[in-house]
């Protein structure tokens, strides 16, 4: 790709941070969570953000989170790229929201003061066996399908089923195509549904690219990335290889005492048993 047609990409975690985290880009951000939580804009009111800065030492290095947290009115609000695919990365998420949850109580409060927590997860990889890209999940009774509780809710988005065909009748599928984006030309493409906030969106990604400091950046975490999924996919290989190894000692070990329980229905005696043993290994 020539230089001047190369992009950062919105799907980077830094990326994303820097273009919704800033105080000018409020309104896109507020058009960006509507679309994802089917909520009508005007109903956002206030946008408070609780962890914008961009540590540099989460950026290089691997098995870091850089999310973007805020308050959306009285609703708790984490929002979180994941580009590799990690193992129990449901649990991992179930985990981070509980966490969020219950660190908005403080000490003397009432659990009636605990608030709508919302944990949003947009994932480069299928995670779920369907063709929707759009996972909701709530807790709820499983035969009445009666709701517990109002405060619980985790989102899935996944990019890889997001067609590559802008549709300006579809918004939220414009933001995902967006976020998915990786060249000029698929930009190009979004201009033209004539989204007002979208194209918005373009102009501060072409910035963001046009900014030396964020391109390195970019880089750097990309390569962050990398060295993560590498480092998980030779801790899979690593861990199939001890249980095969594992496996094929236990069978062994377990060989040897059928052998041990048959000489002795012959009666032989704990010697004789040890020698014919010896004799059998070392032939």
């Amino acid at each position: 790709m020539a230089q001047n047609n190369r992009i950062v990409k919105l799907k980077l975690d830094v990326i994303f941070k820097a273009m919704f985290g800033r105080k000018e880009n409020e309104h896109l951000l507020a058009d960006f969570l509507s679309r994802l939580l089917e909520i009508p804009r005007s109903s956002i009111k206030r946008i408070i953000m609780d962890n914008v800065e961009l540590i540099p030492d989460h950026i290089a290095n691997k098995f870091s989170r850089v999310d973007l947290k805020m308050q959306v009115d009285q609703r708790i609000v984490n929002v979180e790229m994941q580009i590799s695919d990690e193992p129990s990365f449901r649990e991992r998420t179930l985990f981070y929201w509980s966490k969020i949850y219950s660190d908005e109580l403080k000490s003397g409060e009432n659990y009636s003061q605990l608030r709508e927590t919302i944990c949003i997860n947009i994932v480069n990889f299928n995670l779920f066996d369907c063709a929707e890209y759009h996972s909701h999940f709530k807790v709820m009774e499983k035969n009445r399908h009666e709701i517990l509780s109002d405060c619980f809710a985790i989102h899935f988005f996944e990019l890889k089923k997001i067609g590559k065909h802008p549709n300006k009748d579809k918004p939220l599928e414009l933001w995902l195509q967006l976020i998915n984006a990786e060249t000029e030309e698929e930009l190009q493409m979004l201009e033209q549904t004539n989204v007002q906030e979208i194209n918005q969106a373009i102009l501060v990604l072409r910035e963001l690219s046009a900014d030396e400091k964020m391109r390195y950046m970019a880089d750097m975490r990309e390569k962050a990335l990398h060295d993560e999924a590498t480092a998980i996919h030779a801790a899979i290989e690593k861990g199939i290889e001890q249980g095969l190894k594992k496996g094929i000692e236990q069978g062994k070990a377990e060989e040897r005492q059928r052998m041990i329980e048959n000489l002795r229905k012959f009666g032989l005696s704990e010697e004789q048993i040890q020698a014919a043993l010896h004799t059998q290994e070392n032939p």
